[in-house]
């Protein structure tokens, strides 16, 4: 048999049943399952929207699946719309945590067409017949206790659950709460160096700088050398020199009024 290992359960109502015969059977309308081990027994197909009646598949007679049809070997069994919807089924059940609120509804599932065991179901947190929508993957240990209509968990919120599809809505959530993250670190980041900044200021590092250089503001008008200064003074030295020199004369010669 050419089966994959995991196929969904919304493929495989999706499919139109070809049999050994080349009859179209039409495609699926319900799933056949036992919920207390968690495994698909098969699944029911409407051959036309004429009909009432049904044909019923076991997952044995499973031979082959395609993008768009499913191969099976032998009859199906005729049945009607009523009665299967007296069978047993977890599929659209509310999925309540411990508080007794409503988390989900579960919307689809995965299993094995080898086996028909469920590997997990697939949890839709508004009306799964929405297209679109998000899926959140619920393993198998993650269910405490089940009821017809009801699967209890431990889980507080779907977002403790891995993503299996995200719906537009969720990928702009989370596109947003990336950037919102971004944009929240570089706040930080300026935030720091603001900090940094008020706490050393740049002009107090100048005037540290500053009071720490000895700076030696002499008065230029000290050192200057004013021309008429010297000028005075060269002329006082130089009368003072002639006047020396008249003494002297009048030393070495001879008095005039003796």
């Amino acid at each position: 048999m050419n089966l994959p290992d995991q196929y969904l359960l919304s493929n495989l109502l999706a499919s139109r049943v070809r049999c050994d015969q080349g009859i179209d059977h039409g495609s699926g309308s319900i799933v056949w399952m036992h919920p207390p081990v968690h495994r698909i027994l098969g699944w029911a197909t409407k051959p036309s929207l004429l009909k009432v009646s049904r044909s019923v598949w076991s997952l044995k007679q499973l031979r082959a699946i395609t993008e768009t049809q499913i191969y099976v070997k032998g009859n199906g069994c005729n049945t009607d719309q009523i009665t299967l919807e007296r069978l047993p089924t977890l599929m659209y059940s509310d999925l309540l945590n411990n508080s007794g609120v409503k988390l989900g509804v579960i919307a689809d599932f995965v299993f094995n067409p080898s086996t028909g065991k469920i590997i997990n179901y697939l949890v839709a947190r508004s009306d799964p017949r929405l297209p679109g929508g998000s899926r959140w993957r619920l393993a198998l240990e993650r269910i405490d206790d089940q009821q017809p209509g009801l699967i209890f968990t431990s889980i507080k919120s779907l977002d403790e659950l891995p993503l299996a599809r995200s719906s537009i809505r969720q990928d702009l959530l989370k596109k947003s709460k990336s950037i919102k993250d971004h944009l929240d670190k570089l706040s930080d980041h300026a935030s720091e160096r603001l900090e940094g900044w008020l706490e050393y200021p740049p002009w107090q590092e100048d005037n540290n700088i500053t009071n720490r250089q000895d700076y030696s503001f002499a008065d230029p008008l000290e050192n200057w050398d004013d021309p008429n200064d010297l000028d005075v003074e060269t002329s006082s030295r130089s009368n003072r020199q002639r006047t020396d020199n008249k003494y002297d004369d009048y030393e070495n010669d001879e008095d005039p009024w003796i």
